[in-house]
C-alpha cells in the first residue's frame, strides 16, 4: 500500500508539471514502422511506442550517448555508465537490467540491420546519432514479434536527404576534456540520394582511468527510391575501464578508479564495420516485397582485473578476452493490402541470422608485468544462428475498431568447438538448440475521434547469451548447456488521448510474468555462472504527456512529461534470492519533465529538464542499494541565417545543482563493486554550421 501511495504522489506531480502543455503537436500523424512493418499512425496502434525526432536526438546534445534521448521514454531505463568500455545500460520494463556489459533483453535495429546478435546480446555503440533522423522505441506485447530477447525494441533510422546538397560541419567541447567534431554531407539529385557522416569523439573521462576515443563513419546511398545501401564503421582504439566501486570507495571518492583498474590497466579496443542493403518493390495490386541483407565484422580486445593467482587453475580462461566475430543475415517479407470494404493488411516474412565467433583467452601478465597479453588459455569457435518465420495482420472491420495480430516461430542454435585441449583441460565442445513460438494480439477501440482505448497480450522468450552459456561452474570447464530460455507472458491495457489545450496523453498499465528467469548462480575468479531461478513478476504503469503551446505568433512553449512505476520482483526463492525481492538495476519510479521556450525571430531556445529516479537495488539479495536522485539539466541555443548559411550555437549544463549520485549499477558484481557514479555539474558548448549548395 505504501508503494502505491508513493507512486500516486509521483504521478500527481507529473501531471501537475504537464499542465503547462497545450495544443497537441502533430506527431499523432507521424508514422511508425517497428510495430507493424507498414506505415501506421502511432495513435491508432494497440502498442506502447514513442518516436524520438531529430531535434531530441541532436539539439544541444553530445550525439554520442543514446541515453540522453531515451530519458523521456516512459518504461525505458537508459543509464550512462560513464564507461565507454562497457556501453550503456538499457532496460525495458526491467528486461535487460542484469546485463553487466552490452545490451540484452532489448532488440536493437539500425536502418533495418539488427544490432542484436542471434543470442540476444547487442550494442548501441555504433549508433550514429549525428545523422539519425528518428528513433522508434517500442515496449510491451508486440515487442515479442522481433524474436529472441525482445523485451523492447529500439530502431534507429538515418536522416532522409533533402534535394540539392548540404554540408554540415559541427564541433562541441565540454567538461573532462571531451570533444566532438564531425562533418556531414547529404543531398539528392536525379533519383540518387546520399548521406555521409564522419565523427570523432574523445574524452579524458569523469573518473580516473576512463579516457576514450571513438571514430564513426555512417553512409547511406539511395538508388531510385527502391534500393538503399547502408555502410557504417566504428573504430574505438581506446576505452579505459574504471570498473565499478564498492560502497566504501564510493563514499570516499566517486571519481576514483576501481580496485586494480590501474594495476592491470583495464581497457578495451574495438572495431566494427558492416554493410547492408535495403530494397522495396511494388508488385501487383497492393503487394510490396521487402529485402534486407547485411554482413559485418566486430573485433574486441578487453583486459580484465583477474589476479594471477586465480588464473593458475588449469581450466581458467585467463584475464584477456580476444573476440573476432563475423555476422550476416537476410530478412525477406511480403506485404499485401487487400482490396476489401474493410481494410486488411497482411505481412509474411522469413529472417535468417548467423554469427561466427572466434573466442580466445589469454593470461593478463607476463612474469611480473601486469596488464599485457600473455599465454593462451582459451581457444574456441562458436556459431550462433537463428531461423525465424513470422506473420502479421492488421484488420479494421469498422471505423471504430482496429485489430493487430502476429505470430513468430524462432529457432536458435549454439555450437561450440574447443581448440584448446590439454591433459588438464578437456574437450569442452558442445551445442544446444532452442525454439519458441511467440504470438501477440491487440485491439484498439476508437471510442472518440480524440480518444483510443486498447488492449494487447503476447508471449515472449529469452535464450541465454553466449556469455551466459560460457561456464558450467566457477572452478570447472565446459559449457552451461543445462541453462534454459526464460519465457514471459505480457498483458497491457492503455489509452491514447488528444486533450486539446492540455496536449496528448498516453497511458498504459501492464503485467509481465516470467518463468525460468536467468539469474546469477555464482560469481568468483572472474567467472559468472548463471542458472534458471524460477518466476518473476512485473507490474507497472507508464504515462506520457506532450504539448506545444503557442504563446504568441513568434513564441511557443514545448513540454513533455514521462512517468513510470514498475514493481519487478522475484516470485520464487532460490539461493540468495528471497521471494519478494526486487530485481536489481530496476528503479521503482522515474520521472522526466522537460520544457523549452522558443522565440522564432532570433532562433532562441531556452529549456531545461528534470530527471528523477528512485533507488535501485544492486544485488539479488537486495542487501545493496543506491539512493534515489533528481538532477536538473539546462540548455540554451541561438540560430542565425544568412543566405545559404545557417549557424547554431548552444550551451548545456547537466546536473546544474551539482548533485552527487550513482548513475547506474553493475548487478550482482562478484566483488561488491556495484556502483558506477555519475559526474557532478558539467557543461557542453558547441556550434553547428549548415551550408545549402
Amino acid at each position: 500500500m505504501s508503494f502505491l501511495l508513493r507512486s500516486a504522489r509521483w504521478l500527481v506531480l507529473a501531471l501537475l508539471a504537464g499542465n503547462a502543455s497545450a495544443a497537441a503537436t502533430n506527431d499523432d500523424a507521424l508514422v511508425v514502422v517497428t510495430a507493424t512493418r507498414v506505415p501506421q499512425a502511432a495513435f491508432d496502434l494497440p502498442v506502447s511506442i514513442d518516436r524520438i525526432g531529430t531535434a531530441q536526438l541532436q539539439d544541444s546534445q553530445w550525439r554520442i550517448n543514446l541515453s540522453d534521448a531515451l530519458a523521456g521514454v516512459a518504461g525505458f531505463n537508459a543509464q550512462n555508465r560513464q564507461n565507454y568500455a562497457q556501453d550503456l545500460q538499457i532496460s525495458s520494463r526491467g528486461f535487460g537490467a542484469r546485463a553487466a556489459f552490452g545490451v540484452r533483453g532489448v532488440r536493437l535495429v539500425s536502418d533495418g540491420i539488427p544490432a542484436s546478435m542471434p543470442d540476444g546480446q547487442g550494442q548501441v555503440s555504433h549508433f550514429d546519432l549525428g545523422s539519425a533522423g528518428r528513433v522508434e522505441v517500442m515496449r510491451g506485447p508486440f515487442s515479442v514479434l522481433y524474436g529472441n530477447a525482445a523485451g523492447g525494441v529500439i530502431a534507429l533510422f538515418s536522416e532522409e536527404p533533402a534535394p540539392g546538397m548540404t554540408l554540415a560541419p559541427s564541433f562541441a567541447a565540454g567538461s573532462f576534456g571531451s570533444q566532438r567534431g564531425g562533418v556531414k554531407l547529404s543531398g539528392e539529385s536525379a533519383g540518387v540520394s546520399y548521406l555521409i557522416d564522419r565523427v570523432r569523439f574523445t574524452t579524458d573521462g569523469f573518473r580516473e582511468h576512463s579516457a576514450a576515443q571513438r571514430d564513426y563513419l555512417n553512409a547511406r546511398i539511395g538508388l531510385g527510391g527502391k534500393l538503399t545501401l547502408v555502410a557504417n564503421s566504428l573504430d574505438m582504439p581506446l576505452a579505459e575501464d574504471p570498473l565499478g566501486l564498492t560502497r566504501a570507495q564510493l563514499s570516499a571518492e566517486p571519481s576514483q578508479a576501481g580496485t586494480n583498474a590501474l594495476t592491470f590497466n583495464t581497457r578495451k579496443t574495438m572495431r566494427q564495420s558492416q554493410l547492408g542493403l535495403n530494397g522495396e518493390w511494388k508488385v501487383g495490386a497492393g503487394g510490396t516485397a521487402t529485402l534486407t541483407a547485411w554482413g559485418g565484422q566486430r573485433e574486441v580486445m578487453q583486459y580484465q582485473t583477474i589476479p594471477k593467482a586465480v588464473q593458475i587453475a588449469p581450466t581458467h580462461s585467463g584475464g584477456v578476452i580476444d573476440l573476432q566475430r563475423d555476422y550476416s543475415g537476410v530478412d525477406l517479407r511480403w506485404t499485401q493490402r487487400a482490396a476489401m470494404d474493410t481494410p486488411l493488411t497482411a505481412t509474411f516474412g522469413v529472417a535468417i541470422e548467423r554469427m561466427d565467433e572466434n573466442r580466445r583467452g589469454y593470461e593478463n601478465f607476463i612474469g611480473g608485468l601486469l596488464g599485457v597479453r600473455g599465454v593462451l588459455r582459451r581457444d574456441e569457435g562458436n556459431v550462433i544462428g537463428s531461423d525465424d518465420l513470422y506473420a502479421q495482420a492488421q484488420w479494421e472491420p469498422s471505423p471504430q475498431w482496429l485489430l493487430l495480430a502476429g505470430l513468430r516461430h524462432s529457432r536458435v542454435r549454439f555450437d561450440s568447438t574447443d581448440h584448446y585441449i590439454t591433459a588438464l583441460n578437456p574437450d569442452d565442445s558442445g551445442g544446444v538448440r532452442f525454439s519458441a513460438t511467440t504470438p501477440a494480439l491487440g485491439v484498439t477501440w476508437r471510442l472518440q475521434p480524440e480518444l483510443n482505448i486498447y488492449a494487447a497480450l503476447g508471449k515472449g522468450f529469452e535464450t541465454p547469451t553466449s556469455n551466459e552459456l560460457a561456464y558450467r561452474g566457477t572452478n570447472s570447464s565446459g559449457l552451461n548447456l543445462g541453462l534454459q530460455p526464460a519465457t514471459s507472458r505480457h498483458q497491457e491495457i492503455g489509452l491514447k488521448a488528444r486533450l486539446g489545450a492540455f496536449g496528448r496523453l498516453n497511458l498504459a498499465a501492464f503485467t509481465v510474468n516470467t518463468d525460468n528467469e536467468i539469474v546469477v548462480a555464482a560469481s568468483s575468479g572472474g567467472r559468472t555462472v548463471y542458472a534458471n531461478g524460477g518466476r518473476t513478476e512485473r507490474h507497472g504503469v507508464e504515462a506520457t504527456l506532450r504539448g506545444d503551446y503557442p504563446v504568441s505568433h513568434e513564441a511557443s512553449v514545448n513540454t513533455q512529461v514521462a512517468f513510470s512505476v514498475l514493481r519487478a520482483v522475484y516470485a520464487d526463492s532460490a539461493g540468495s534470492i528471497v521471494a519478494g525481492n526486487r530485481l536489481p538495476g530496476v528503479p521503482a519510479r522515474s520521472l522526466y519533465v522537460a520544457a523549452d521556450w522558443r522565440w522564432a525571430p532570433r532562433g532562441l531556445s531556452i529549456g531545461g529538464e528534470l530527471r528523477a529516479v528512485d533507488r535501485m537495488f544492486a544485488s539479488d539479495s537486495n542487501q545493496d542499494v543506491t539512493s534515489g536522485y533528481a538532477v536538473l539539466n539546462l540548455r540554451l541555443s541561438l540560430m542565425q541565417r544568412s543566405g545559404a548559411w545557417q549557424f547554431k550555437e548552444f550551451v548545456r549544463i547537466d546536473n546544474a545543482t551539482n548533485r552527487r549520485y550513482v548513475g547506474s549499477v553493475i548487478a550482482n558484481e562478484s566483488n561488491g563493486r556495484f556502483y558506477e557514479p555519475a559526474p557532478g555539474r558539467n557543461s557542453l558548448v558547441g556550434v553547428d554550421v549548415r551550408l545549402e549548395l
